[in-house]
């Protein structure tokens, strides 16, 4: 059954707030990727690219960790643990908007080499159990 984020955890996400999503490599190592992040109920958003790590390691092995530590109040963090699933659909869009919320600009004004990018994918995380200090 899919956790629950409290009220203060989601204000949190709604902030640009960076996040630490953690995935699987084969031979059972973390992977550790500092990400934008968009929440979506108590689910969360973020953005990445066929083929980099975090896609080949979710095809492998759907289960994630995400650290979330404000950096204006380090001592408040949570850990979500859960599943991820991803879909080009939407993708494009997922990248803009979360652009704008830590850029304040559209994704290929913020990195004009994206134009180069493999295609877009929107990673979806459900949380399983929420552990930390929010």
């Amino acid at each position: 059954m899919p956790a629950a984020l409290s009220d203060e955890l989601k204000r949190i996400l709604d902030t640009p707030v960076f996040v630490t999503v953690g995935t699987i490599q084969a031979d059972g190592s973390p992977q550790l990727s500092p990400v934008w992040v968009k929440r979506d109920g108590d689910e969360l958003l973020i953005s990445t690219t066929m083929g980099r790590q975090k896609q080949k390691n979710l095809d492998r092995d759907p289960r994630v960790s995400v650290v979330v530590q404000p950096a204006d109040a380090p001592y408040t963090y949570a850990e979500i643990r859960g599943t991820a699933t991803y879909t080009t659909e939407g993708a494009n869009e997922l990248i803009d908007e979360l652009s704008l919320k830590y850029a304040g600009k559209k994704y290929a004004e913020f990195n004009p080499a994206s134009a180069e990018d493999a295609q877009r994918i929107a990673v979806r995380i459900t949380p399983r159990k929420v552990v930390g200090r929010v």
